[in-house]
């Protein structure tokens, strides 16, 4: 492995470490806020600290790896021709080690009393919620997700504006379906926390609706939205 691969992936490690420490991390704080009869963050706070923490950490990270931090990018990424399936299988890797990483160390933290309320900030369905329901959530909310992506880092066209975008279209996308699903939209922030807290409840709602609603935007985006010229450009430093 070379320098620049290492450099890659750990940029994707430390970087969906660090996104859900603070993101999962906030669900458990306002846990934790509760159990000591203070006010939580509640829904706005979580999505704010999803949002900026990936704005941040995509800006800081982007000009490494591209700074995906969710296989449902990763794979999108892949499918519209911008990283060869090699790389995209071992960002992945990294991103679920980070992911694992995270929820223990988030464990590691606070006392089972406070985390188990959440399991570890993991994803699950609201309440009339089922199966078939939250797949199709998450998958038009990661569409909304990925089209940031493609469209403000990923695309040639694209005006230059760091994670900003993809920060925020997180934001909107826990404000509408936190309450629906988790509103995890990456297969990644479901699975570190439930395997740290044992929770796997409904495990298909968060690998095979982020992985489609990743395929339809980036086929859309490739076939129909792309510049000829770009079609399969696979760049030797991935961009998201």
């Amino acid at each position: 492995m070379d320098r620049v691969m290492r450099a890659q992936l750990l940029a994707e490690g430390i970087g969906t470490f660090l996104f859900f420490f603070v993101g999962a991390g906030s669900i458990v704080a306002m846990d934790y806020q509760t159990t000591n009869q203070s006010a939580g963050a509640g829904l706005l706070g979580v999505a704010l600290a999803h949002g900026l923490a990936l704005g941040v950490l995509v800006s800081a990270f982007g000009p490494i790896s591209g700074g995906h931090f969710n296989p449902a990018v990763t794979f999108g990424v892949w499918i519209a021709g911008r990283i060869d399936g090699a790389r995209a299988i071992v960002y992945v890797v990294a991103q679920l080690v980070g992911a694992v990483v995270a929820g223990l160390a988030l464990r590691g933290i606070f006392a089972e009393n406070v985390w188990r309320v959440s399991n570890i900030g993991t994803p699950s369905l609201g309440p009339g919620v089922g199966m078939a329901t939250g797949i199709a959530v998450e998958a038009i909310l990661t569409l909304l997700l990925l089209f940031a992506v493609f469209g403000t880092a990923v695309d040639p066209r694209a005006p230059k504006i760091g994670g900003l975008a993809i920060g925020l279209a997180v934001a909107a996308d826990i404000l509408m379906g936190g309450p629906l699903t988790g509103a995890a939209m990456n297969p990644a922030r479901w699975f570190g926390p439930a395997v740290a807290s044992g929770h796997l409840d409904n495990a298909l709602v968060w690998i095979v609706g982020p992985l489609l609603g990743a395929a339809v935007a980036a086929a859309v985006y490739r076939w129909v939205l792309a510049e000829e010229a770009d079609l399969g450009r696979t760049p030797a430093t991935p961009e998201p």
